[in-house]
Formats: structure tokens, sequence, C-alpha cells
């Protein structure tokens, strides 16, 4: 990170305004400095984030449908350079960027131009819908989009704590016109129960991808659950701990570095590629005691705690110690107890 080139004081007043939950009143962003200094430091955390669910989805062997890429709610641009990062600028026809910001759909513009010379880019709904006269502050509706190819992918992030409920459902509006959906938001409780109730409400019309290893109901909403909540962790690049800036970072913003939870959902219209019998999920950290461990596990059978005993899987117990498992496993289990565990097998090319 180059600290000169960052407006530190407007990272402090961004940083105020989320957690006074204010953001999402009006347009923040009041200069290109604003947007470039968020780009380089909060943006590049989503960006880790993104690059998670990425790779996760290449583990599950998914491949994305060719067509339009809408980066909703784009802000910096950073989601839609993620995707592009991993799929490649040819997996697409477009990219298209709308947020109710002018200034920064032609910033994303300008970065997704220069990063990918020759992709075809433009700001607006595209042709996930194409409203007459489109309100800055306000989605665009799904009725108004025109009839047309569906090989459409849509990108969201980071947005559903800024949205009221009128907005939200105008959002599932346009989320029920793609093809594929794939959303990521911060991993507190409060950003992934609202996920969940985005999953039940448009897992009708698709094909649930991940995270979950099934497309029933989610276990998070039986009663016993309610303490619990759907998150899992990016892990950031190792050198941002030696880089003298990024700790200047942490210490204005009060963020822990090493944390980097989220909440994610992907949806397609298409068929899930198939997973191996047993396939499960943990779900957070697991909580590690003396001779075991307790690991929130969700599969097909719903959501509840398993247990790790440290006698008889000596190499996961000490992978847990390590923080050094996959979330996505593949278990055998006798009642609640894990009896053999290993990682969720690699796709063929």
């Amino acid at each position: 990170m180059n600290g000169d080139a960052i407006d530190w004081t407007a990272l402090r007043r961004l940083r105020s305004a989320y957690l006074a939950r204010s953001a999402g009143a009006g347009d923040y962003w009041q200069s290109e400095s604003d947007l470039a200094s968020y780009d380089a430091t909060f943006a590049q955390r989503i960006g880790w984030k993104w690059d998670y669910v990425l790779a996760e989805l290449a583990r599950r062997g998914w491949v994305p449908p060719a067509g339009e890429l809408l980066d909703w709610g784009c802000g910096s641009g950073i989601a839609g350079r993620a995707y592009l990062d991993h799929f490649g600028a040819a997996s697409i026809s477009k990219l298209v960027l709308w947020d109710r910001s002018p200034l920064a759909m032609q910033f994303a513009a300008r970065r997704a131009r220069e990063k990918y010379p020759g992709l075809e880019v433009s700001v607006g709904p595209g042709n996930f819908s194409a409203p007459r006269s489109p309100p800055l502050d306000a989605p665009p509706r799904g009725e108004d989009r025109p009839d047309g190819p569906k090989h459409q992918i849509l990108l969201i992030s980071h947005v559903l704590p800024e949205l009221d409920p009128e907005q939200t459902d105008a959002l599932l509006e346009l989320a029920g016109s793609a093809e594929c959906v794939l959303w990521v938001e911060p991993g507190t409780h409060e950003a992934s129960r609202q996920l969940i109730g985005v999953r039940e409400r448009l897992r009708e019309g698709f094909n649930v991808i991940a995270p979950c290893t099934h497309s029933a109901s989610c276990g998070m909403l039986v009663p016993e659950n309610k303490r619990h909540w759907c998150h899992h962790f990016a892990v950031p690049p190792r050198e941002i701990f030696t880089d003298g800036n990024w700790s200047r970072f942490a210490r204005l913003t009060g963020i822990d570095l090493r944390d980097l939870p989220l909440s994610f959902l992907v949806l397609d219209r298409r068929p899930a590629p198939p997973l191996p019998a047993g396939a499960g999920r943990v779900i957070g950290h697991p909580r590690l005691y003396k001779a075991h461990a307790l690991l929130l596990g969700c599969d097909a059978s719903g959501v509840c705690e398993r247990k790790l005993n440290r006698r008889r899987l000596r190499a996961e117990f000490r992978a847990l110690q390590k923080s050094a498992t996959q979330a996505l496993q593949v278990w055998e289990l006798a009642g609640d107890e894990l009896v053999a565990t290993k990682p969720f097998p690699e796709p063929e090319p």
C-alpha cells in the first residue's frame, strides 16, 4: 500500500459513517480521492472475501454462464475486478457497473478499463432492467427488464446493511431476472440472517450452489439455532502484516487485520455440480477443548454441533489448532460425532 496516496481523514469519515449506520442515508463519496483511498484499503479486504468465494466455486467445479456481468452497487468496482481476475475478461460479453453514485460508477469503469484493455464496460443497469428514469438512490426494478437472453451474472457485495426493506425487495426482483447470483455480505449476525432470508425467498427459482451443500430450507432457521449465523473466514495476504501502512489502517479503523469474516450466497438456474456423499460444511470457528473440538456443522440433515475427538482424529485436531482446516469437508458420522473426515476433493480438470 502506498500510504502517501491515502486520504486517511476520508477513511476515518467513511468508517465512522459505517459504524454509525448512516452510510446508507446518502451518497458518501465526496471526491475521487475518497474512492481511491477506499479502493486501496477497505475494498481490498472485500476483494479477499471475493477471492475466497470464487476459489470455493472452483473447488466445487462450478463454471459461470457466458453473458453480461452486472456489478450492482459497485462502489470502487472491486467485486467485478475480482471476478474477472478469477474467470478472465473473455468469460463475459460486457461489464456493467451500477451504483447510486455517478462518481463511483465512473471510477469503477475507469479502473476496469485500465486493468482489462479491450473489455466492453458501461455504467447503468444494462440488460437486467431499463427503467425510464432510474433514481440513483434505489435499485433498478426487474419488471422493467426487456425480454432477452437470461445468460446474465449478477454480483452484489456488502449492500444489505444499507438497504431499507423496500429497496431490498426491489433488489430481489432484479436478482430474479438473472441467470446466476453471487452475493457477499459482512460476516455479522445481522447481515448473515438477512442473507438467509434472501436465500429462502429466491431458492424456489434457483439451485443453491454455495455455501450450502444442499438446497433444502436453511438449518439456521430452526428455533434452537437462533443464536447462530452462517459465516466463514477468508485469509488475507501474509504480506499485509509486515506493511506499516496496513498497521496504520488497523489502528485508525479499529479493524483486526487477521479477522476477515463473510457471509455469502451463490444461486444458479442451472443444475448444481454434484457433491460427494457426506459433504458438509464447518460454520464459523471451531471451539477447542483439551480432549475434543466442537464444530458447528451444516449438511443436508441440518445445522448442529459435531464433536471431533482428539484421540480418534489426532491429525484433524492438530489442523483445527492451526486454523488449517477447510470449511468444505466430507464427513463420516456416528450420531453427531465425526469418526472420519477428509478435505473436499478437488474437481477434475
